[in-house]
């Protein structure tokens, strides 16, 4: 039978009781997993350097528009 190929059975998108269940330690973070390393957040001086030189140029530009 062609009509068949693709039926589902009544119980074929039942979830069972503890399908969505979550284990207790699911979501624990462990000690560290929020640390940061002593230099994340340094910026290198270059990296000042091209902000300083962009933002200069962005206030060029908008003085040439005005």
């Amino acid at each position: 039978m062609q009509g068949d190929a693709l039926a589902l059975s009544a119980d074929a998108l039942v979830l069972l009781p503890d399908a969505l269940v979550l284990l207790p330690d699911a979501l624990v973070l462990l000690p560290d997993a929020l640390v940061l390393l002593p230099d994340a957040l340094a910026l290198l001086p270059d990296a000042l350097a091209l902000q300083g030189i962009a933002k200069i140029n962005s206030l060029r530009i908008n003085e040439m528009l005005y």
